[in-house]
């Protein structure tokens, strides 16, 4: 697997979760976010789902794994991660979904 096909795959498949949010990984939002409460936590994560700004300055590898916007005026990140699939260690692999488990994190931008 070539350099720049190994990496559309990984976006293909961090585009797939986290459009979705629920198969091949985990979505988690840290303290910050929660403390804003329920309707700030949708809006955020609708626009996690909705976000598609990729560019050379936000996603330098073209895997589509971290993503920043505006909500509220709050400045949040997004970025995923890959693991094992018991979440313990990274994944040795990031284009098996077979091997690997997605974490998303939504923070604050003053969190990072």
């Amino acid at each position: 697997m070539t350099k720049q096909s190994r990496a559309k795959r990984i976006a293909d498949l961090n585009d797939k979760f986290r459009k979705n949010l629920v198969t091949g990984g985990r979505t988690y939002m840290t303290a910050g976010v929660n403390t804003k409460g329920p309707e700030f936590v949708s809006k955020a994560l609708a626009s996690v789902i909705a976000f598609n700004d990729f560019n050379a300055d936000n996603d330098p590898h073209r895997e589509h794994d971290f993503g920043s916007f505006e909500l509220e005026d709050e400045k949040l990140f997004w970025k995923i991660d890959y693991y094992d699939l018991a979440g313990e260690f990274g994944s040795e692999d990031p284009t098996d979904p077979k091997k690997t488990l997605r974490v998303l994190t939504v923070m604050l931008a003053e969190e990072y």
